[in-house]
């Protein structure tokens, strides 16, 4: 028997499309303005509106920020008309905010559903990840493993020289070691400045030429990656990193008992899941939001977990006929 999600699956696709280009249209006014936190509001009030319109009983599970945070879009609000499927949200109306602030590469407004329990509750603290694209076999490269070594194998099941592998990894000041490392692997390197969840998207499409995603980045970012990868293909590992006491107590109130745990992908999203990015900004993945007198076009990618359909939406949106909000 389907599960109420997968019978109502394609509709449910195509409507949380328009929450993620709702995002991305009010964040486009943003770009290069310099202006983070406005540029990341104006994508949670579009994404909260148009999250609100759909006939679902949601629940945000991954969301930007706490409950005395509002208007930000916080874990455990629910969102919908609950006249519908009871489904699981993990968001990021604005996945790369400093790269909007600046007009850089990469931007996108992300979102993700599942059944209720198919993501894991991650508290908002860092998370150590590897991720490698599909159609490899498993055991390939390990979280546990060095850097040379995980390169190696991969290098190996690809069938390729280690100096045609290329990671990416967030360029961050913690980074400097895992970055020597995997120059000293003979492997390439990626730096990117934000937006870990397309750099772990982009181990799945051929054409970036990013073979693996090594890092730590945000946890929340993490189950969004992974729910990208249990649609498109892939393979991750993740595991909580606490820098403090108080983040140990935000682990273990979101229900994490094991503060050690080595995630594997289905702990992280399972199920049925569907994802749904569009770009803000030109990327690797995806086109950013191109506006004119009177329009805009937007560019999405949409994956649905029980399918394993991945569509491309180039809409076409006119202000003249239906009102921009931002």
């Amino acid at each position: 028997m389907l599960s109420t999600l997968a019978y109502n699956d394609r509709n449910l696709a195509m409507e949380m499309v328009r929450v993620s280009e709702a995002a991305a249209l009010s964040a486009s006014l943003l770009v290069g303005r310099g202006d983070e936190k406005q540029a990341d509001q104006v994508a949670v009030n579009a994404m909260r509106r148009a999250l609100n319109a759909l006939d679902i009983d949601g629940t945000v599970v991954i969301g930007e920020g706490e409950r005395d945070e509002a208007p930000m879009l916080f874990i455990g609000e629910k969102v919908g008309t609950g006249r519908g499927p009871k489904v699981d949200i993990a968001l990021d109306p604005l996945e790369g905010t400093s790269i909007t602030a600046r007009g850089g590469a990469n931007a996108l407004a992300v979102i993700a559903f599942a059944e209720e329990g198919g993501f894991l509750h991650a508290p908002d603290v860092y998370m150590d990840k590897i991720a490698i694209g599909g159609a490899l076999p498993t055991g390939i490269v390990d979280l546990d493993a060095s850097p040379a070594e995980n390169v190696r194998n991969l290098a190996k099941a690809k069938g390729s020289d280690v100096s045609d592998i290329q990671v990416c990894i967030l360029d961050r000041p913690r980074h400097s070691e895992l970055i020597a490392k995997v120059r000293e692997s003979g492997a390439r390197i990626m730096l990117i400045g934000d937006g870990d969840v397309a750099g772990v998207m982009a181990t799945s499409q051929p054409e970036t030429g990013v073979d693996m995603y090594l890092g730590s980045g945000g946890a929340p970012e993490g189950v969004l990656a992974a729910a990208a990868l249990q649609c498109i293909g892939g393979f991750m590992q993740g595991r909580l990193l606490f820098r403090n006491d108080d983040e140990k107590a935000r682990a273990a109130k979101s229900g994490v008992t094991d503060l050690n745990r080595k995630y594997e992908l289905n702990d992280l999203a399972h199920g049925d899941v569907m994802f749904s990015a569009t770009g803000v900004t030109n990327g690797t993945l995806l086109k950013g939001v191109r506006r004119f007198p009177g329009g805009a076009v937007t560019h999405t990618m949409m994956m649905r977990s029980s399918s394993g359909t991945v569509r491309i939406i180039e809409a076409h949106h006119n202000f003249v006929k239906k009102p921009f909000i931002a």
